[in-house]
C-alpha cells in the first residue's frame, strides 16, 4: 500500500478522501465506496498500489481509441474497484475481486509497454482514477521511455488530481453513459455533472474520444442521443463519438440492443459530428473513417483488424485535408 494523495483528516481517526466527487468519509479500519482507498490510523492508503489484476496487449481500436495511432497495439492494465457501480458493469469481477491481484512495479510496467508494436500503455478494464497515484507513478516512467499513456475512464474525477494527471496523459476515452442525471443517479450510483466537466477539461489538455454504451428503454432516446450528440459537438464536431451496443450484464437483464438503435443513433450522430462510429457489432458501416472534405475513406476496419491506406501522415491521400488523427 501507499499512502494516497487528495485527502483530508476530519477526526483524529477519521479521513475524507478528496479524489472524486464522492467525496468520502472514512473511519478508520474501512475503505471508500470504491473499495480501494483506506484509512488506516488515520491515515488514507491506496490498495492497489504496485498491484495488477489484469494485463494484456490489446489492439488500440478495443479500448476504443479510433484517430490515435490506428493499427497499433498498447499494453493495457489493470487493477480492481470503481467509483461508480453500474448496474450493467462489463468488468465487474475486478471491481469485486477479493484479491489485490500481482506484484508488479512502475517500471516494470513501462519496460513491458517498451516491447514489439506497442505504443505505451491503456489504464482501463476497471475504473483507472481509484488507482491514481499507481497509473500517475507509472505514466510518469512511460513518458520516460518516449511512450505514450491512454487513459479509459468514467470521468468521475475531481478537478485538481485530474490536473495533476493530465500532462502526462496522451489520450482519453471518456465514458459518458448518459445524458439524463436520473441515470447516473439510479443506474450507476454516480453524477453526470463531473463527467461532463471532465470532459471539457481533457479536451483542452489531450487526444479525447467519448463511448455510449445504448441500453434500451433507458438512455437510447432520440432526446437523449440528441442531447449527447450536441455535447460532443460543443467539445468540436471532430470529436470521434462511439455508440456501442450493450449485452446483459452483472444485474441487468433488459435485451441486448437492436442493431436498429445503433443505426438511429448513428444518422443523429453524423448531423452534427464528423465521426460516428458503431461497436460491440459486426456487419455495420460504423467502423469506417472517412474524410468529412472529399469522403474518401481513410480507415478503414473490421473489428479490431485496421487498414489506414487512406492517409498520409494525419492527411487524407485524396485531397491533403489535415485529420484530427494522431499516428
Amino acid at each position: 500500500m501507499k499512502e494516497a494523495s487528495y485527502y483530508d483528516k476530519l477526526t483524529e481517526d477519521g479521513v475524507r478522501c478528496n479524489l472524486c466527487p464522492r467525496e468520502c468519509g472514512i473511519g478508520e479500519g474501512r475503505s471508500g465506496f470504491c473499495g480501494v482507498r483506506s484509512n488506516h490510523g488515520g491515515i488514507l492508503y491506496s490498495e492497489t498500489f504496485n498491484h495488477l489484476l489484469a494485463c494484456n496487449m490489446d489492439p488500440i481500436e478495443k479500448k476504443p481509441l479510433y484517430h490515435f495511432h490506428p493499427g497499433r497495439s498498447i499494453l493495457s492494465i489493470g487493477t480492481r474497484g470503481c467509483n461508480q457501480r453500474c448496474l450493467f458493469c462489463q468488468n465487474w469481477e475486478m471491481l469485486e475481486a477479493g484479491s489485490p491481484g500481482t506484484y508488479v512495479t512502475s517500471d516494470e510496467v513501462a519496460a513491458m509497454a517498451d516491447r514489439g508494436d506497442s505504443v505505451g500503455v491503456a489504464y482501463t478494464y476497471n475504473e483507472p482514477i481509484v488507482s491514481f497515484e499507481f497509473v500517475l507513478e507509472c505514466a510518469r516512467k512511460v513518458h520516460e521511455r518516449g511512450l505514450v499513456n491512454v487513459l479509459v475512464t468514467n470521468g468521475s474525477v475531481n478537478p485538481e488530481p485530474q490536473d495533476e494527471l493530465m500532462p502526462w496523459i496522451d489520450a482519453m476515452n471518456i465514458d459518458v453513459k448518459s445524458m439524463d442525471p436520473d441515470f447516473y443517479r439510479d443506474i450507476c450510483k454516480s453524477r453526470l455533472e463531473p463527467v461532463l466537466e471532465a470532459c471539457r477539461k481533457a479536451k483542452a489538455a489531450c487526444h479525447i474520444e467519448i463511448t455510449n454504451l445504448l441500453i434500451p428503454t433507458l438512455n437510447d432516446s432520440d432526446e437523449l442521443i440528441g442531447e449527447l450528440v450536441d455535447f460532443v459537438a460543443d467539445l468540436g464536431r471532430e470529436t470521434p463519438l462511439h455508440f456501442a451496443a450493450y449485452h446483459p450484464c452483472y444485474k441487468m437483464t433488459i435485451e441486448p440492443t437492436p442493431i436498429e438503435t445503433l443505426l438511429r443513433a448513428y444518422e443523429i450522430g453524423r448531423k452534427k459530428l464528423d465521426y460516428v462510429y458503431l461497436g460491440n457489432i459486426r456487419g455495420a458501416e460504423g467502423g469506417t473513417s472517412r474524410c468529412p472534405e472529399c469522403g474518401a475513406t481513410v480507415v478503414e476496419r473490421d473489428r479490431y483488424e485496421t487498414s489506414a491506406g487512406g492517409l498520409d501522415g494525419n492527411r487524407c491521400s485524396g485531397c491533403g485535408n489535415d485529420l484530427p488523427f494522431v499516428v
